[in-house]
């Protein structure tokens, strides 16, 4: 089982405030022999006539001396993430979002090279604040 990230439990009550029920930590998607862990699968009741919204999301700490080599490690985890999630037998209908600090939002995707990825709507963000724990944006 892999070790959580830094601000993994802030995120999940973050969700939990935001109306989430967790239901898995980790969210696990097998691929052939292989079983990829994603940090949280939560759902909430859309409406009362519909099924609940999934989603997956993967917590990255960004707690390096490069912001870079985090944003591609995150990058790469993500896509790979993204494509097991499609693939999957149980777990195709979730969204797959990477869940980053504020302070990282704002210096790697609105100031950074991250935006690039924000431009071509190449990853889906969730964006909180771990002091309040709470969730500032959804960047779809």
């Amino acid at each position: 089982m892999p070790a959580k990230d830094t601000y993994h439990d802030a995120c999940v009550r973050a969700l939990v405030k935001d109306g989430w029920t967790i239901t898995d930590e980790p969210l696990t998607v097998p691929v052939d022999a292989t079983d990829l862990f994603i940090d949280i699968g939560a759902e909430r009741l859309v409406t009362a006539e519909r099924d609940s919204e999934r989603i997956a999301v993967e917590v990255k700490s960004f707690v390096s001396l490069s912001e870079v080599q985090d944003l591609k490690e995150a990058v790469g985890q993500y896509a790979l993430y993204n494509f097991a999630l499609q693939q999957s037998a149980t777990d195709s209908d979730r969204i797959l979002y990477l869940a980053v600090r504020s302070a990282i939002y704002e210096s790697v995707f609105i100031e950074g090279v991250g935006k690039l990825f924000i431009r071509n709507n190449a990853i889906r963000l969730l964006v909180f604040d771990p002091i309040v724990e709470e969730i500032r944006h959804w960047i779809r």
